[in-house]
């Protein structure tokens, strides 16, 4: 009889792919104390997680200096999201999106049974918040990027204000916050105020992105007791686990190694900008990990055609450029240089 032996699963991604920049990803691996952790985790692997997530849920809330039932968690901020449309929509509600908008946005909307309602973004790649706030009269909920995916763009705080204030109490809004570690702190809102003066809005953030740990799929929101009363009566059994538990209190015990990281990766985004800027190429004012290049008659993937670079293509000819390290923003430069002298 022969024996087969199993091999690791060749589908694997590599951790420091330099071309790998259409998803948003921290370009680093896990800390090392986040790693250890993560291993440690995994001798438990044969039991059953927390039926629900009590602890994950304590450790995020006292983080962030809330209680405890003004925060739910979920598979990262796409669970999170589908966690709020499955409790307080019904099929054929309408939702508020800017476009173009995170790409799950359309595909959450489909799979909620919800009629989206797209509003363009101005011509400097803000969200219009005032043609939104009146679209957001007759809908359920409505979706507002904070920083804006995929240009990078944060509302100022007065117009966030003005916003909720124009929009209907009884409208949901979804205020994603995926980047906000990436944001200066001046440009940050007061979620703990928000949340107080706006039962109707819940904050979603994920330790995706800058916590580097968008395999773990962990994400959570903050919202007012009663929302997320209701929101935790959707929360799925056995649903996080305890991975997801020790690399996100192992994160927490290493912050100050994680900003750097998100020091290192925000220059790299000035520097990026500025280099662009220098090669006369108009990109937006983007205050998350990654650069976005408007249209503007250039349709920007035929730059990156052929270059082995994985870019998000948008189908007006926009596109946006996740920062990770130097070697890939010496490729990305080498290859918009060379479209811009072609005249591409």
């Amino acid at each position: 009889m022969t024996q087969t032996t199993a091999r690791p699963c060749e589908a694997v991604p590599r951790s420091d792919n330099p071309l790998a920049l259409s998803l948003n990803e921290n370009p680093f691996a896990p800390l090392p104390a986040v790693r250890t952790a993560i291993v440690e985790a995994t001798a438990v692997a044969n039991r059953y997680p927390e039926f629900f997530p009590e602890r994950l849920r304590r450790l995020i809330a006292t983080r962030i200096g809330l209680p405890d039932e003004q925060v739910i968690v979920a598979a990262g901020a796409t669970g999170v999201i589908m966690q709020v449309l499955h409790t307080v929509t019904s099929p054929g509600d309408r939702i508020v999106l800017a476009t173009p908008t995170f790409d799950g946005y359309p595909l959450f909307a489909q799979m909620a049974r919800l009629t989206p309602v797209a509003v363009p973004l101005d011509h400097q790649g803000h969200q219009d918040l005032e043609a939104m706030a009146e679209e957001a009269a007759d809908a359920q909920v409505v979706v507002l990027c904070r920083p804006h995916n995929p240009t990078g763009t944060v509302a100022p705080a007065e117009q966030v204000r003005w916003f909720l204030n124009r929009v209907p109490s009884d409208t949901v809004v979804v205020i994603d916050e995926a980047y906000i570690e990436f944001v200066h702190p001046a440009y940050r809102l007061d979620f703990r105020t928000l949340v107080r003066r706006h039962p109707n809005v819940i904050v979603v953030r994920t330790f995706s992105k800058a916590y580097g740990l968008a395999g773990m799929r962990t994400g959570y929101g903050i919202c007012s007791s009663q929302s997320a009363q209701a929101l935790w009566a959707m929360q799925l059994p056995f649903g996080s686990t305890f991975t997801s538990l020790a690399a996100v209190a192992a994160s927490y015990a290493a912050e100050d190694q994680l900003q750097k990281r998100i020091h290192y990766i925000t220059a790299e985004r000035v520097y990026l900008h500025t280099r662009l800027r220098e090669l006369g190429v108009a990109s937006t004012d983007s205050h998350a990990n990654f650069v976005y290049l408007p249209p503007a008659g250039r349709p920007w993937r035929k730059a990156f055609e052929g270059t082995g670079l994985q870019v998000r293509c948008y189908s007006d000819g926009g596109v946006r450029i996740t920062v990770a390290g130097r070697p890939s923003t010496t490729a990305v430069l080498a290859a918009i240089t060379k479209s811009v002298a072609a005249g591409a």
